[in-house]
């Protein structure tokens, strides 16, 4: 179990979010809806004793410009770091979601709906983003603040309170989140 607080965000509502295409390691901006939601995270951490703790953020943009928005006047200096990138999806990066259930729709019935993720032709799979995650909780010594994706921030939850990553549909989600982790539970601040 990983020692440290941790406040997980996910990134707000993106353009590609809204139509439900897989961004994956592909982009898209954050609509004014996601806008919206890293300005509410702002004022949720705002009202939190941050001092001392890191801030990273996943270096692509959705991410990352999140974080300048929440972290706006609460982080002096932002750090990127590639293992806080979002799962990556293969051949399934920008395509419609709906277009991969239309040939696959076993991967997103019942237990099965996150299956996708670990079976994306070409893609990383839940093995790889969990080596990532673990390498970045090992070598994270302090209280931190981590601006992510929705796939990455599951995995992350997993990692940090020694539950199996194939427990990640369990876990909650949503655009524009945070969650808190300590010691060994988690909350969400809304």
């Amino acid at each position: 179990m990983f020692p440290h607080e941790l406040l997980i965000l996910r990134h707000g509502q993106t353009t590609w979010n809204a139509v439900d295409r897989m961004q994956g390691r592909l982009n898209s901006p954050l609509t004014e809806l996601g806008r919206a939601q890293a300005a509410r995270q702002g004022e949720i951490l705002a009202g939190l004793d941050l001092t001392g703790w890191a801030t990273y953020a996943s270096p692509q943009g959705r991410a990352f410009h999140t974080a300048g928005i929440a972290l706006a006047g609460l982080s002096d200096h932002i750090r990127t770091d590639d293992r806080l990138c979002e799962i990556d999806v293969g051949a399934w990066n920008g395509v419609l979601r709906s277009e991969v259930k239309a040939t696959r729709p076993e991967l997103f019935e019942g237990d099965a709906a996150f299956d996708w993720y670990d079976q994306a032709p070409g893609g990383e799979g839940y093995a790889g983003l969990e080596a990532r995650c673990r390498s970045f909780l090992d070598t994270l010594h302090c209280n931190a603040v981590l601006v992510t994706h929705g796939i990455t921030s599951r995995v992350l939850r997993c990692v940090a309170t020694g539950n199996p990553v194939k427990d990640l549909a369990l876990l909650p989600g949503g655009q524009g989140n945070i969650y808190h982790f300590r010691a060994g539970q988690i909350s969400e601040l809304t």
